[in-house]
């Protein structure tokens, strides 16, 4: 007490008056939220009410005129006029066991008119309902007394309970009358409350519970019975296993409903029901006392807080202004860092721009270099053409006179040579232009002959064999063709010029599998070193000695592949040599009729 005086002293009354004003704030919603939350609570119950009405009145209503049905058959009527016949009592209890299992009922029995049984639908069970007599039961009194009734009890047979709904059956012809019963058994719907977590309990008359959702409320009274329910009740024998007598009141006195594990505080809503019957539905108070409390001290931490958010404003802004002065001065280095930073960004792109102008340089100049070394050759190609053609127009002339039939055949040896030359000239073009054509559909067996043709002058200057192993079909890809024929003549220089000269040989081989298509060229030079394998396709990187060559034949080749889709495999051989393969996928018939289209 000490303590909080002190404290109460120490903060002044400013701040005294402003904590008053918190607390007051939140008992106030402490309120607000209990009478909110019990609102919503009085309305779950009356949902709860309203739903479980609905499914006991569906429930009874399937059997309410299933007896009155039944009794109208004439097996029904037979039994009761002739209940000494044994033939009419047993079609009448297997017409009742087929009614019973066509409708779900539990049972379907019919008694004369003092209460015995003559013919049920459990005849054939152990505790069969025939030959027992329910004369005291109330639904056979006032079925025989009005015509129908109906009450829940326990079965004095089976010890089952169930709703029992009657309907007087008489007979106009012989003036006899029985009572038919059916049983209906409502524990699926209280195993349904339970399950779903539902206070729910339905009382008789006489405020006693027979159906409930707790178990330890069923067959309890609400109340402490009078003495005349009491004896009522023990001469129906309604609830005769139950031990009514010993059961303990629900609500003695002004005390509250309890539930199990939820406290005795509950609130607790009914509605009447049909036979005296009322429905009752309990739910705890424990959730609205939690909501009033937690709102209560939420706002009273939230008045707290702003209270101290309050001082320490004044703090804050005396900080801002510090801070402010800082950031200034920060923001003002960041500035000139950043603009160090963008003049660095501006010359690493010049920078970048420069390698890359060179690198394009130096590719199209390694293009031209090979080009150049295929010039002698190309030259003695192209004079032969030449020389021959001029000795055989010369022949074409001078036979215009004496053998005119030999000049088309000279003339026609002519035109092809002017064609070969044209087709070695198409070829180098091809090979010097940079290509930016779209892919298409290529015949690779043409662009390996192509490529073929353009590499034969240097195999010949070098003494090597180039041989060509064609497929059976002729297989397409999607690629460039005179990027495909760029890169096959240059793995044919490659290899020419790494097979001894004299003596040397390369191959070129097409096959297909597994959708694609794998160009192989193979040479018995000396293979490539497993120590240099790694870095062939790097650009610039060369085994040639001298200086000659810049490095970019294989990595022009590996970067124009991948361009098409495929791989560049370079291996060396088993029996020696070097293997390098050209692997693309194989261009199906489908895409082939569509790309012709």
């Amino acid at each position: 007490m000490f303590r909080r005086s002190a404290f109460l002293r120490r903060i002044g009354p400013t701040w005294r008056l402003r904590l008053v004003l918190v607390t007051i704030g939140a008992l106030l919603c402490g309120a607000l939220a209990w009478q909110v939350m019990l609102g919503q609570l009085r309305q779950d119950l009356e949902q709860s009410l309203l739903v479980s009405h609905r499914a006991i009145q569906t429930e009874i209503d399937r059997f309410r005129y299933l007896p009155q049905v039944a009794g109208e058959d004439a097996r029904i009527r037979a039994a009761l006029s002739r209940p000494e016949a044994p033939q009419a009592i047993e079609a009448a209890n297997r017409y009742l066991e087929r009614i019973t299992a066509q409708t779900g009922a539990e049972q379907l029995y019919l008694m004369d008119d003092s209460g015995q049984t003559l013919a049920a639908s459990n005849w054939s069970e152990p505790d069969s309902y025939v030959g027992h007599n329910y004369g005291f039961r109330p639904y056979f009194t006032e079925a025989r007394d009005t015509g129908s009734g109906a009450v829940y009890a326990i079965g004095v047979t089976t010890g089952e309970p169930g709703y029992f709904i009657s309907t007087r059956v008489d007979d106009p012809a012989t003036g006899l009358s029985g009572v038919m019963v059916v049983k209906i058994d409502l524990r699926p719907i209280e195993k349904a409350w339970a399950e779903t977590g539902q206070y729910i309990a339905v009382t008789d008359r006489d405020d006693v519970v027979f159906l409930s959702s707790q178990p330890d409320w069923r067959y309890r009274p609400l109340t402490p019975l009078p003495e005349d329910a009491r004896a009522r009740l023990a001469s129906s024998r309604l609830y005769s296993r139950a031990q009514l007598d010993q059961a303990a009141p629900l609500l003695p006195a002004g005390a509250e409903l309890g539930i199990e594990g939820q406290g005795r505080a509950t609130s607790l809503r009914g509605t009447p029901f049909e036979h005296g019957w009322r429905l009752l539905a309990a739910t705890p108070l424990w959730p609205a006392r939690a909501a009033a409390l937690i709102t209560s001290a939420l706002v009273l931490l939230t008045g707290l807080l702003g209270l101290g958010l309050a001082d320490m404003r004044r703090h804050r802004q005396r900080l801002i202004a510090l801070r402010l002065r800082q950031t200034e001065v920060m923001e003002r280095k960041v500035r000139l860092r950043t603009a160090e930073l963008a003049r660095e960004i501006e010359a690493r792109r010049q920078v970048e721009a420069d390698l890359r102008a060179t690198q394009e340089t130096l590719v199209q100049s390694e293009k031209m270099a090979a080009l150049g070394r295929m010039s002698a050759a190309i030259v003695h190609e192209v004079s032969q053409p030449l020389a021959a053609m001029e000795a055989t127009l010369t022949a074409a002339e001078f036979s215009l006179s004496h053998a005119p039939e030999q000049t088309a055949a000279r003339l026609q040896s002519a035109r092809g040579l002017i064609r070969r030359m044209q087709r070695m000239t198409k070829h180098l073009k091809n090979f010097s232009r940079r290509e930016v054509a779209p892919l298409s559909p290529v015949a690779v067996v043409e662009v390996a002959r192509s490529a073929l043709a353009l590499a034969q002058p240097r195999a010949d200057a070098a003494g090597v064999q180039l041989r060509f192993e064609p497929p059976p079909n002729a297989p397409m890809v999607r690629a460039g063709h005179a990027r495909l024929e760029q890169v096959l003549v240059n793995l044919l220089h490659n290899a020419i010029e790494a097979v001894p000269p004299g003596r040397g040989e390369v191959a070129l081989a097409l096959c297909c599998e597994a959708g694609e298509l794998t160009l192989v060229v193979r040479d018995n030079g000396p293979g490539i070193p497993a120590e240099v394998l790694p870095r062939v396709t790097e650009p610039f990187f060369s085994t040639k000695v001298g200086g000659e060559g810049l490095g970019l034949g294989l990595s022009i080749c590996f970067e124009v592949v991948q361009q098409f889709g495929g791989r560049l495999d370079i291996r060396s051989g088993p029996d020696g040599g070097a293997e390098i393969a050209v692997v693309l996928p194989l261009l199906a018939e489908n895409d082939i009729r569509e790309a012709a289209e």
